[in-house]
């Protein structure tokens, strides 16, 4: 569980860092998962934006009865899990995320997500963490996005520099197996991975069921910002709790 000065550096900050840590063999599971998801699927070498339509074994880490308790804490106690990612990141050309808010990219509104981001390899400054904006959350809205379809990039939506400072960023260097939390208000981006060490990491993104995943807007974000899939089609997996909003569809889906 969270304490209550992690809770209260999440609601100031936009993140936390728990104590709690995934254990050797869920971290050496979740890397065989993958490797086994590469062998199918080498073009996601890179980046997987949705793990849980190509293989449902991810969804067994959703389920961490310690994640789920700390995402109450922080969301509600009725959510659901409605995507998990995977940023591998390789050794030597490993991609650039640039700097972004999540909600850009959601059909959720109001707009409400705690994103988990575990590493499932060491992630430093050298290999490409995430670095955040700390408190760029707090103002409850999405901020204008560019379009940017250069290669390298992970995404294709980016903040303009105005709305950020290189200089102010905190840097997510995590163990593998630490884990972070964190809005969907704050910005943040990573860095290419140019050393000859990879940076693994898995995300799972919980929402609150306040809220509603809106397919209509997804498939109209998808052609708005020209991005290469629709998240229309994502399944909701019910974590705790019960569907508030009377409008969320646990259908699965393929």
């Amino acid at each position: 569980m969270l304490s209550a000065s992690q809770v209260e550096h999440y609601n100031d900050r936009g993140y936390v860092i728990p104590d709690y840590r995934l254990s050797a063999d869920t971290l050496e599971a979740i890397r065989e998962d993958h490797a086994r998801l590469l062998r199918r699927h080498p073009h996601f070498r890179n980046y997987c934006p949705q793990l849980l339509a190509w293989d449902l074994s991810f969804l067994n880490y959703a389920r961490d009865p310690v994640v789920l308790d700390m995402v109450e804490q922080l969301i509600g106690s009725d959510f659901a899990l409605w995507n998990s990612s995977f940023f591998a990141k390789p050794a030597l050309n490993g991609d650039k995320t640039p700097w972004h808010q999540d909600g850009e990219y959601w059909p959720i509104r109001p707009a409400a997500t705690c994103t988990v981001w575990m590493a499932i390899d060491d992630a430093t400054i050298d290999n490409g963490c995430l670095k955040f904006m700390p408190g760029s959350h707090k103002h409850r809205h999405l901020r204008t996005h560019h379009q940017n379809d250069a290669p390298g990039l992970t995404l294709n939506q980016e903040l303009p520099s105005n709305q950020y400072d290189e200089a102010s960023a905190f840097h997510l260097e995590l163990e593998a197996g630490q884990m972070s939390l964190h809005d969907v208000f704050l910005v943040h981006g990573s860095e290419a991975n140019t050393s000859a060490q990879s940076r693994r990491g898995m995300t799972l993104r919980y929402m609150p069921l306040t809220s509603t995943f809106d397919r209509e807007l997804a498939d109209q974000q998808t052609l708005e910002k020209n991005l290469i899939y629709s998240h229309s089609d994502r399944t909701l997996y019910l974590m705790r709790g019960q569907d508030r909003s009377g409008r969320n569809d646990f259908k699965m889906r393929k």
